[in-house]
């Protein structure tokens, strides 16, 4: 007698088949695999300048941004291989953030600039992959051309105009997302709370304090204030008299000056910075007081004594970025004032790299006249620069060399 094959099936199934209840339907889930692209120009001026750095040396691009990832060009004038005798120029794309097979194409595209479009383009977005897209495997990783051309081409061709060439990389990162059909997907507005609490600074019948700069008068709001600033709330929440003034008489600031902070304490972003101010507080002692105050530098005061170090380090950010040989010692001196250490330390760096032309500066003679501790300060940091750059530069080059692990031979390589 052939003996029937028995199956156990859950409780609970049991019970839904004998109550007539249906199986479950099945479902279904879709992985979709895409490519997201971006794009970065790197300008060059003044290329033959370049020329000589050495090879293994690179010109890099500022950082930019695709799929999440942060990428960068490495442009090597003198080849990245010693072995290729400075003959041809190197152009790769490199892995700045940190991640782990990150698998992407490129497009590495030298631009003619002659109007004829005849670009060098090597590309990898219109040529089938065999063995798919490239993995870069962890910060540092690099993709490039090695021998890109050679420089005897490069200098005479139409890519090179007024001492300038221009190399685009485009970034095709690829992404893999499951979607399911039964997923429901709510769309969220982009936050306008910056929008709204700027409003709110305009908006003179919600205001429960009034600031009296100067004759002018500002309104605001003590709580949006003691949120923001210290200073201000201990002034409107301590033990201070002021706790029930309706209005406060703001001293030793300007009136355009005190709107503009009153803009990065509601909108949390700087107002218009170009203009100058002829009148700096009163307790500044800046080394040329016959020169303007920028309002980045009006603001770093502001900032410094209503205690908003955000704004501190925006203006910190703005101010070196008007750095020269003429004003460092200035701003040097206003950086100490105002205790912006990151300003600080940058003015040092930089004038210890200039040493020779900064001594010749006015600023330079008031640190020696007026300051003499920070004038000593900065001569000590020239010493140490002096001592560290040979060891900064020595690391540089066996970087660049070490990382390279492909043949010298081959004309397209990743590393």
């Amino acid at each position: 007698m052939k003996r029937q094959r028995q199956f156990n099936l859950p409780q609970e199934q049991l019970s839904q088949a004998a109550n007539g209840v249906a199986n479950p339907a099945p479902t279904e889930s879709r992985s979709v695999t895409n490519i997201l692209t971006g794009s970065h120009e790197l300008t060059v001026v003044g290329y033959s300048l370049a020329k000589g750095m050495g090879a293994g040396k690179h010109i890099a691009s500022d950082v930019f941004t695709v799929a999440g990832y942060r990428w960068a060009i490495y442009l090597y004038p003198d080849g990245k291989n010693p072995e290729d005798n400075s003959l041809y120029v190197s152009v790769f794309v490199a892995l700045v953030s940190e991640g782990t097979d990150v698998r992407a194409l490129f497009k590495l595209s030298l631009m003619d600039q002659s109007g004829k479009g005849k670009h060098k383009i090597q590309s990898h977005f219109d040529r089938p992959l065999e063995s798919g897209p490239y993995t870069l495997k962890y910060s540092g990783s690099m993709w490039g051309y090695k021998r890109f051309l050679r420089r005897s081409l490069l200098d005479t061709s139409d890519f090179v105009k007024d001492d300038t060439l221009k190399i685009c990389c485009t970034v095709g990162v690829v992404v893999s997302v499951t979607e399911s059909p039964n997923s429901h997907h709510v769309a969220i507005p982009e936050t306008n709370l910056s929008q709204q609490f700027g409003e709110l600074m305009e908006n003179e019948e919600t205001a429960d304090i009034t600031f009296n700069v100067a004759g002018e008068k500002f309104y605001a709001h003590r709580l949006v204030l003691a949120a923001r600033s210290p200073v201000f709330k201990s002034q409107f929440f301590g033990s201070s008299q002021e706790q029930n003034n309706k209005e406060i008489f703001v001293g030793d600031m300007q009136p355009k000056v005190f709107k503009a902070m009153l803009h990065f304490i509601y909108r949390d972003t700087l107002p218009d910075m170009d203009e100058h101010i002829w009148s700096p507080p009163l307790t500044a002692s800046p080394p040329c007081p016959s020169m303007p105050w920028s309002m980045a530098e009006c603001l770093l005061a502001a900032a410094d004594r209503f205690m908003l170090d955000r704004l501190k380090s925006l203006c910190e950010a703005r101010i070196f970025q008007s750095i020269s040989i003429d004003n460092v010692c200035t701003i040097l001196s206003l950086a100490q004032s105002y205790v912006a250490s990151q300003l600080k330390f940058e003015c040092l760096k930089f004038a210890a790299s200039n040493l020779e032309e900064v001594v010749q500066s006015e600023g330079f003679k008031y640190l020696k006249e007026n300051r003499p501790s920070l004038q000593s300060e900065l001569l000590e940091t020239v010493a140490r620069f002096e001592d560290d750059s040979g060891m900064i530069e020595n690391s540089e080059s066996t970087w660049s060399h070490d990382s390279d692990g492909f043949d010298s031979n081959s004309t397209e390589a990743q590393v």
